[in-house]
């Protein structure tokens, strides 16, 4: 838990807080939400299943919406 305080102090720092909810909010991420079995994300989260989790992403990372995301997010982490 302690990683996921950083990274968003980080991202509060480099001033990217606001760009993350709009694009948490975006229909890309509404899909992908839909997608999720959040049970099964918290549950793999919880007993430390990273396996688990890393087959979740993979799947979500191959859908267009995902890969979508995806880039996204690195365009938004590098500042373009």
């Amino acid at each position: 838990m302690q990683n996921f305080e950083k990274l968003g102090q980080e991202l509060e720092r480099m001033g990217k807080t606001e760009e993350i909810k709009r694009l948490a909010q975006s229909e890309d991420m509404q899909k992908i939400g839909r997608m999720v079995d959040a049970k099964a994300v918290e549950s793999a989260a919880k007993s430390g299943d990273s396996e688990a989790l890393r087959r979740m992403l993979s799947q979500v990372l191959s859908t267009d919406e995902g890969k979508k995301l995806a880039e996204s997010v690195t365009k938004l982490m590098q500042g373009k």
